[in-house]
């Protein structure tokens, strides 16, 4: 019998500043009993990407709290063509985008202020994702690692055009340079996508700070090793990042799926 999100899950959340930045610009929420996981990396200058990223978290939990867990019709209720989830998800972040983009151009020191997103919600034995720019979902099911997002960045469309080879791709110096992203401009495009969830697969969301510092293989092996303790798994993924540099914020949520909800 399907259980409550509560009894369903079980995450850890890490969050580490990295061994070279001053301050760490990433914000991780979630929440078990709702289901909700949310994890922004912020950009911009003098602690304005830290303000950005802890905008998208705080206003998106709002929100998602008022449009769709207040409402939380059956799963398969749709609007204009997808289901309530995903659409509560974009309208959701859209508000959030609005409100970065509204304080970076009433406040100079936040000029320019920006973050990624990447946001779950699991529900009806669902995971419902959106994400913005290139913070990461990452699923391992069955001791197989796969990435259920793509990331927005010129790396990624250098990777598809051809330009460059996946394994090029990690020397690359072009990492950092986002497509999209939440707060720049006025108006934002989500991707979102919704997958089966089953009981035994684990899931992790993270910024780059993890995924610029170990390929996927080490995620995977980290994962796969760990997979009964998620809290272990996710201090031991942050330990990884930083062992082998640790040049940036480094953020993860580790969510295990231990029965059916």
């Amino acid at each position: 019998m399907a259980r409550g999100l509560s009894e369903a899950l079980e995450i850890a959340v890490r969050t580490d500043p990295g061994l070279v930045r001053g301050h760490n610009e990433d914000s991780v929420f979630a929440n078990p009993v709702r289901g909700l996981v949310i994890l922004a990396d912020g950009m911009g200058g003098y602690n304005a990407g830290e303000v950005a990223s802890g905008m998208a978290t705080s206003f998106l939990a709002s929100a998602m709290e008022t449009s769709f867990f207040d409402t939380f019709p059956a799963a398969d209720a749709v609007s204009g063509g997808q289901s309530f989830a995903s659409a509560c998800l974009r309208e959701s972040i859209e508000k959030a985008n609005q409100a970065i983009y509204n304080a970076a151009g009433s406040d100079p020191d936040f000029a320019g202020m920006g973050t990624t997103l990447v946001s779950g919600l699991f529900h009806d034995n669902r995971l419902t994702v959106a994400h913005v720019g290139d913070s990461r979902l990452y699923r391992l099911r069955d001791e197989a690692l796969s990435v259920m997002t793509r990331d927005h960045s010129l790396l990624q469309e250098q990777i598809d055009c051809g330009m460059i080879s996946p394994e090029e791709a990690r020397f690359s110096q072009n990492k950092n340079l986002v497509t999209r992203a939440l707060g720049v401009d006025p108006a934002v495009d989500p991707e979102i996508n919704e997958f089966p969830v089953l009981p035994g697969d684990l899931y992790l969301f993270c910024s780059d700070g993890l995924n610029d510092m170990l390929p996927d293989e080490e995620i995977a092996l980290a994962l796969q090793m760990l997979a009964a303790n998620p809290a272990l798994a996710a201090t031991q993924l942050v330990q990884m990042a930083n062992d082998n540099g640790g040049r940036d914020n480094v953020s993860v949520v580790v969510v295990k799926v231990l029965q059916p909800f």
